[in-house]
């Protein structure tokens, strides 16, 4: 089954914690968004393999938009 990863707001990519072929664990930290000076995660919403990333550090992405796919 594969799961996406999207944007829940408009924000910049700050850091990047996952990579393609990495294990991932439901709740991991998958990215950190900044937003208004707010940092936020983004959290693996299963467990499963990473099999993309779409998003680089500094990186400005709207509400909606894929981070990550999950296998």
């Amino acid at each position: 089954m594969t799961t996406e990863v999207r944007a829940e707001i408009t924000a910049n990519v700050w850091q990047v914690h996952v990579a393609p072929g990495q294990s991932v664990a439901e709740g991991d930290t998958v990215v950190i968004l900044a937003s208004m000076k707010m940092e936020i995660p983004v959290e693996a919403p299963v467990a499963g393999t990473v099999s993309e990333v779409k998003v680089e550090p500094n990186d400005q992405i709207q509400e909606g938009d894929l981070i990550a796919v999950i296998e």
